[in-house]
């Protein structure tokens, strides 16, 4: 994790500090425990609790409901990083009550903080974080400066057909087949990457990550070619084609939208490699340092960048398309200049014109600090019976004890007791009719004694489906000969490979429709490297690597973002009894596309 590796300066400052001034220097341990994690790590961790344990929402709950839970018997402070991205979600509903767990364990209440950038509203977030506890806010007065610049790289976003005749590119540029703005945002990004020393382009989705990170490369390619060889009519063009390191062997085909995904020339990742949630956590480490230490000029980031990441000293940010609220405006554009008293400078390209409008309004709130209100889920019952489930798997517990734990935290808080009980019933078998009967009972309610315990089985029931990010149903990418061979023997990825074909270091994911419209031999591009499909299991696919090779752009489902309803309250008046749609704009979206062009700076 990113703040184990920012806790190691510290930890040597204070370890340096004591020795010169002639103190015992504290040994200070630090463990990280997540998903990720493998089994040895974890049997470490147990046997050896350390002083800082470094973990997500999901493993604290498995700690709690496993033997784990005695190493957390000595926690004095909980610091929960970005607090609001979790205190509007059902996750954070499942955080509290596990926080409540764990203070029911200690001889006092750990003390709590949160820290974040972007909450609104503070006193919302600090009832979350702290439950029936008293709580202070702290937040002294600051002041950030901004350099947005919202950039419109045509003259005119109604005309592309005209944009494209007037734009001379080569083959790269993907301009012959069909007019499409895409073509003059990429080579703005090229121009905006090589200006600067260290770029991060964000996009709202992983296969448009993928899409652009391709395009990237294949037009600094092109420009590498065209330096060296004077282009792609050049007679000299096949020796440079075959001779330079970088180059692919021909761009002619460039990455238009085919089907569900798009497809990449197989350009080397010499400008930019894409950071997303489906890149295996190794290979986003080694990106994250690459960009960290200048061996990588871009990178191109989901949300997977957006939060508690120090990524050093970033120039410049850019966002493809509106961000997908103001607070992560913030948190994106933040990444640059993130330093005090640093500038934040960032680069938004809309790509049509409502998404001007949304990109405008986003710019314009985000330089007024106006974030987003959160909303905490009340009463999520189906987190209520998830937890009572682990809360019980270790052991008898009493239902008003119970009862009160939950009510403690926040989401809880207006518990009624009558779906309390209802959630009791249904977890003990007591269904509303014969329908449900081949339903399992999943603990066992003795009413007289007033106590619930779990039924065999629990435990095991409560560690595998723990947390409440959902099985998208996702294949796990291995390259194929890398696995372990014997049973029991764990993997590059933690996990025991008991045969061959399990595979074992691991590439990535892909979507369960992209892995169904693919084929053995088929070759994809992944975080800006080509595989080819070796072979396609019941839930992974084995790859071999392809290096330099065309192949397809992965996809994945997800939810599409239409924007804020709160963003509607500005221009609503206007929109009554319009005439047409443009009346409902701001007056200024009249004007030439390159009125937003200039950089406003607060």
């Amino acid at each position: 994790m990113d703040v184990e590796r920012n806790l190691r300066s510290p930890l040597i400052g204070i370890t340096q500090t004591a020795k010169r001034l002639g103190l015992p220097a504290p040994l200070i341990t630090v463990g990280v425990r997540s998903g990720d994690t493998t089994t040895a790590d974890r049997r470490a961790l147990l046997s050896n609790p350390p002083d800082i344990l470094i973990t997500t929402p999901e493993s604290l709950f498995l700690m709690l409901t496993s033997r784990a839970r005695e190493t957390l018997t000595e926690v004095d402070t909980i610091i929960v990083d970005e607090v609001h991205a979790v205190a509007g979600t059902k996750r954070g509903a499942h955080l509290a009550v596990s926080l409540e767990r764990l203070d029911a364990l200690l001889p006092k209440p750990a003390q709590r903080i949160g820290l974040s950038a972007t909450v609104e509203p503070r006193e919302l977030v600090a009832q979350f974080l702290a439950g029936a506890a008293p709580v202070e806010i702290v937040a002294p007065p600051s002041r950030k400066n901004w350099d947005l610049t919202v950039s419109v790289p045509v003259e005119d976003m109604s005309d592309l057909p005209g944009a494209a005749g007037a734009f001379d590119s080569g083959p790269a540029s993907g301009l012959q087949p069909q007019a499409s703005i895409w073509p003059h945002v990429e080579e703005k990004i090229v121009d905006l990457v090589l200006a600067n020393q260290s770029t991060i382009v964000f996009a709202n989705s992983r296969r448009l990550a993928e899409r652009l990170t391709a395009r990237l490369n294949e037009i600094y390619a092109e420009r590498q070619l065209i330096a060296v060889g004077g282009g792609w009519d050049s007679p000299d063009a096949d020796a440079v084609e075959s001779g330079t390191p970088g180059v692919p062997a021909s761009t002619a085909t460039p990455a238009h939208m085919m089907a569900q995904a798009g497809s990449t020339a197989g350009a080397d990742p010499l400008l930019a490699r894409a950071h997303h949630g489906s890149v295996s956590k190794d290979q986003r480490a080694l990106i994250e340092d690459d960009l960290k230490s200048g061996r990588l000029r871009c990178v191109v980031a989901t949300s997977s960048l957006e939060l508690g990441i120090d990524m050093g000293a970033v120039d410049l940010v850019v966002q493809v398309e509106s961000p997908p609220s103001v607070a992560s405006g913030l948190q994106r554009v933040g990444r640059a200049g993130h330093q005090v008293g640093e500038i934040s400078q960032g680069v938004l390209f809309p790509k049509h014109r409502a998404d001007l409008v949304h990109t405008a309004i986003t710019v314009e709130r985000m330089l007024e600090g106006k974030i987003e209100r959160l909303f905490v889920p009340a009463n999520p019952l189906d987190i209520l019976a998830q937890q009572t489930v682990a809360a019980t798997a270790l052991g008898s517990i009493d239902v008003e004890e119970w009862f009160a734990t939950v009510r403690r935290s926040a989401p809880f808080a207006s518990l009624p007791r009558s779906a309390y009980e209802a959630t009791l019933d249904l977890l003990a078998g007591r269904y509303p009719s014969d329908e449900f009967a081949e339903l399992r009972p999943r603990i066992i309610w003795d009413r007289n004694a007033g106590t619930i315990e779990g039924r065999p089985g629990a435990q095991r029931l409560a560690v595998t489906s723990g947390g409440t990010i959902p099985d998208r149903g996702l294949f796990g990418v291995y390259i194929i000969g890398t696995e372990v061979e014997g049973s029991g023997v764990p993997g590059a990825d933690g996990k025991p490979a008991s045969s061959p074909a399990k595979g074992g270091r691991r590439v990535g994911e892909l979507d369960e429709e992209m892995v169904y419209e693919s084929r053995v031999g088929d070759i994809f591009a992944l975080g800006a490297t080509s595989w080819k499909i070796e072979d396609i299991t019941h839930d992974r696919v084995l790859v071999s690597p392809a290096f330099g090779q065309p192949g397809k752009l992965p996809f994945w489902k997800g939810i599409h973002w239409g924007g804020p309803l709160t963003w509607a309250a500005p221009w609503a008046p206007s929109c009554v009894n319009c005439p047409r749609p443009t009346s409902a704009l701001p007056p200024n979206a009249a004007r030439p596309a390159g009125w937003m062009n200039s950089p406003r700076t607060t």
